[in-house]
């Protein structure tokens, strides 16, 4: 009698074998909750920096962004340098004039790209009133291209025309910040400000814009400002400081599209030298070149910073390696057992390493909202601005896992090839 055909071999699909390793790894991480959390610190810490770090730097970055796009990518900003002292002056005006209403009619004459131009006059008034509550502002005679050359929009009435320039109209224009200073938050359009002893009607009101800090132009608070015509400013007001610097503080102008920004810089600053006998009395400055000399800093900012935050995932990696070793010798034995019951290395190996896994995915989860408290701590303690990107939390988390897979195959191939015989002979 022939014997009976042997039942075929029934063949788990591979998603269930998965699941069975998830649910055993779970169970195994589950019952050391003290020394997976311990394990899993690494990794939140490292995944919380690494987020916290781009955050700061795609802060800084917009803000960075916000100022040079405010002075404008297709502006140029002539600067004078105000001389340190009288005698510095004094030398100073022996071979040039400084910056002159002279220099703007030579640039306008020579320069076909340029699209609008305006001088710049400043000055930090004695008195102000009604008395502001906060900073002193500062009163900017300017032209009305001014307006369109820095993308100047009032949010209440308008900004001065040519007409107030040619009657040098007791007007003025304030900023948003000057505003609520001197009047408050009602309305201000057809209202009086006095500066020094010229009382000005306000006519407009800027929306709020961006400041930037440092220098030149930089230390312009674009919202703590009063701006007034040109020609009242200089028919109206007098600068007790004015043997001290030029005639003008300085000339903005926009160029016309197409024109290339960093040549005309050069073609400016030839010419400037020439006609003030290369006394170095002026500086120009060229947004769109701070803008490429800003986003290559920020890059390099951003990788030194993000370098530092991923050497806390290397230790969180380590720890992870360490401690899924320690497993492997802790369980010796049941790795004996489970292959003298038929498990396969691949089983092993694939068991010990979603454990590893398992540990830098819940320490990758635990470290995004990590990274958000972080950020939200700095800004709210620093004063900076911090933005969480999605792009962030994908790299971080990506590393965190892929951190889990490299640093837990070794101790899982460790544990794959354990020999059955003396596994099982381990006490």
């Amino acid at each position: 009698m022939s014997a009976p055909p042997a039942a075929p071999v029934r063949r788990l699909p591979p998603w269930s074998r998965y699941l069975g390793d998830l649910r055993l790894a779970a169970e195994n991480l589950r019952s050391q909750k003290t020394r997976t959390l311990l394990t899993a610190l690494g990794m939140i810490f490292g995944v919380g920096a690494v987020i916290g770090m781009l955050a700061i730097g795609a802060g800084a970055k917009q803000e960075s962004l916000q100022f040079i796009e405010r002075l404008g990518v297709r502006n140029l900003l002539i600067e004078s340098l105000p001389a340190a002292s009288e005698q510095e002056m004094q030398q100073r005006r022996r071979i040039s004039p400084g910056l002159t209403e002279r220099d703007v009619r030579i640039l306008q004459d020579n320069i076909a790209g340029i699209d609008q131009i305006s001088p710049r006059r400043e000055l930090h008034p004695s008195s102000v009133l009604p008395l502001p509550s906060h900073a002193m502002p500062d009163l900017y005679g300017v032209l009305p291209a001014y307006a369109a050359i820095h993308h100047l929009v009032p949010q209440e009435g308008r900004f001065f025309d040519d007409l107030d320039e040619a009657a040098s109209a007791p007007v003025c224009v304030l900023g948003l910040g000057a505003k609520v200073s001197l009047l408050g938050y009602g309305p201000a359009v057809g209202r009086y400000v006095k500066i020094n002893d010229t009382w000005l009607r306000v006519i407009g009101v800027l929306g709020q814009q961006f400041s930037g800090g440092g220098s030149g132009p930089a230390a312009h608070d674009w919202n703590n400002a009063i701006y007034t015509p040109l020609n009242t400013f200089d028919y109206r007001f007098w600068d007790e400081s004015f043997g001290l610097k030029d005639d003008l503080d300085g000339v903005d102008l926009s160029l016309k599209p197409g024109v290339d920004s960093v040549a005309t810089a050069k073609v400016v600053t030839a010419i400037l030298n020439s006609t003030h006998h290369n006394a170095q009395d002026f500086t120009v400055i060229v947004p769109a070149d701070l803008l490429a000399q800003q986003q290559q800093t920020q890059r390099i900012f951003t990788f030194v910073m993000v370098a530092i935050a991923a050497i806390s995932l290397l230790v969180g990696g380590i720890g992870i390696m360490n401690i899924v070793l320690a497993t492997v010798l802790e369980r010796t034995r049941e790795i004996g057992v489970r292959r003298a019951i038929g498990a396969r290395r691949g089983d092993i190996l694939r068991q010990f390493l979603t454990e590893a896994v398992l540990i830098s995915l819940s320490g990758g989860t635990l470290g995004i909202i990590f990274g958000y408290l972080l950020s939200w701590t700095i800004a709210a303690a620093a004063q900076w601005t911090t933005i969480v990107t999605s792009a962030s939390i994908v790299v971080a988390f990506g590393v965190s896992v892929a951190v889990g897979v490299i640093f837990g195959i070794y101790p899982a191939r460790k544990a794959s090839r354990v020999d059955p015989i003396e596994a099982l002979r381990y006490e």
